[in-house]
């Protein structure tokens, strides 16, 4: 009875671990190795995304051309399967992530006695945890309670007015977002692992003995209100160590348009692009690679609330590795130069551009319009995916190198390096793609890498958002079997 007993909690114990809910072997007959089930989190269709399925492609120009200085550099690489957003993150969807910040901000001086707040104090909250009052929803006022003066102190806290019109505008100063990544690459990699006999399997070697010394970011706001960044090298003590903080002010640099483009009158996109609802469907921009970053992060997070336990078995929101993103544009086939097949950029028999791009010198109108256009605008590539050529460039997740294809493996390729604030201003350069609405045809191409700063904000850079795929969608074929 009691050997009985411990194969009954050994069974439990193996259901706890695995999740599976059966408590014995899938076939119990014959007392052959059939294996344990475990839990299977169905996986829904992301909001907004497309199903980008595994595959493999020859990456990098396969043609030379003399007048570019263009070489012909290509690779054969694979890469697994994933979703991507249809279109660049618009400024309505940026916004939600800004007000989402300053909603925050409100709320934790709600409770502040800084600001004449109370600890008691409890906001009402919608199911998903978000505010409901007429000054932190926008969109639809809530009938409630008047705020107190000191409530609307904390409120009006971050909002300021401009000196010069009167008008009363976000405080961007204070929209500052603090999040935390655990670095698994970094974790998992052999040489930094506590037990030192874990470290060298090879026998004829003495065991190490020193302690891995490892770097990991970290920030923090001092006393004046200043993001401070540092970056902490010392010795391995545990797996708190791979965990970077970040601190990111999260509005877009609207003033973009007038740095970009010098002795030009762009100013009325510098009060209106990000503010006007006129442009709320079109690509946000002066955004740079750490604010993407951040957005995903965020992204990531607010999906998470909303699907309570079952949160934690979703890949995260991030921005596409170089080879995921090529891949994507080029529709899988190899022989694509864009998006499309083809090697121009309009149709032939009716003259319709295909992309957002300046066509001609001085000539930005020729393909309907002067700076960005709204997303969606143009036809999609056969993958369902809108302005993966021009209309904005867009951020990756890989850095860059000029040996960056020479540095990465054939299986989902990806080279990454988090620059310290103290290493050189060229090692913080990030690969950018798809160029945009102020380029010139060759340089929208889906096979040509360029690449920018991580915290430079440009008028025609913004960014789309991918997730891994865990498994296999419901009804999806694997490319590899017949039908």
């Amino acid at each position: 009875m009691k050997t009985n007993i411990n194969i009954l909690l050994a069974c439990c114990l193996t259901a706890i671990i695995t999740g599976s809910c059966a408590t014995g072997p899938r076939n119990a007959g014959g007392g052959e190795v059939t294996g344990v089930g475990a839990t299977s989190w169905a996986e829904p269709t992301p909001y907004g995304m497309v199903l980008i399925n595994r595959g493999s492609i020859e990456v990098g120009p396969q043609k030379a051309d003399r007048a570019w200085n263009l070489q012909a550099d290509s690779r054969g690489v694979s890469v697994d399967g994933f979703w991507m957003d249809e279109t660049e993150i618009t400024n309505s969807k940026y916004k939600q992530f800004v007000f989402w910040v300053r909603d925050s901000i409100i709320r934790e001086r709600l409770a502040d006695p800084a600001y004449g707040g109370n600890e008691d104090f409890k906001i009402e909250e919608d199911r998903e945890g978000n505010p409901v009052t007429p000054h932190l929803n926008w969109s639809k006022p809530i009938p409630w309670r008047n705020p107190n003066e000191d409530e609307l102190r904390a409120i009006e806290s971050v909002y300021r007015t401009n000196p010069i019109t009167g008008a009363r505008e976000l405080d961007a100063d204070q929209l500052n977002y603090r999040y935390e990544i655990y670095n698994q690459t970094e974790a998992v990699k052999r040489k930094h692992r506590l037990d030192p006999r874990r470290r060298e399997y090879n026998t004829d070697r003495p065991v190490p003995t020193d302690v891995p010394i490892i770097s990991k970011d970290t920030a923090y706001i001092n006393d004046e209100g200043e993001i401070i960044r540092e970056t902490v090298t010392r010795g391995l003590t545990g797996d708190y160590d791979f965990v970077n903080t970040y601190i990111v002010n999260v509005y877009p640099d609207t003033t973009a348009w007038v740095n970009d483009f010098e002795n030009a009158y762009n100013e009325p996109y510098v009060r209106m692009y990000f503010s006007h609802g006129g442009y709320n469907e079109y690509p946000v921009v002066g955004v740079s690679w750490e604010q993407a970053n951040a957005f995903a992060n965020w992204r990531t997070e607010f999906l998470r609330r909303s699907l309570g336990r079952d949160g934690i078995y979703v890949e995260p929101y991030r921005l596409p590795t170089e080879a995921e993103w090529e891949y994507a544009a080029r529709a899988g086939v190899s022989e694509n130069m864009y998006p499309w097949e083809g090697d121009l950029t309009m149709s032939d028999d009716k003259g319709c551009f295909y992309a957002n791009f300046k066509p001609n010198e001085g000539n930005y109108v020729k393909d309907g319009h002067v700076i960005t256009s709204r997303v969606g605008t143009y036809a999609p590539n056969d993958f369902g995916l809108y302005d993966m050529a021009g209309n904005v460039s867009e951020w990756t997740s890989t850095a860059y190198t000029e040996s960056v294809g020479k540095l990465t493996s054939d299986l989902n390729p990806e080279y990454r390096y988090d620059a310290a604030k103290e290493d050189p201003y060229k090692m913080k350069r990030k690969i950018i793609r798809g160029g945009s609405w102020k380029d010139v045809a060759h340089n929208i191409r889906s096979d040509l890498r360029m690449w920018e700063y991580q915290n430079e904000q440009r008028s025609y850079i913004g960014f789309r958002c991918v997730r891994t795929q865990i498994g296999f969608a419901r009804g999806q074929r694997s490319p590899g079997k017949s039908k």
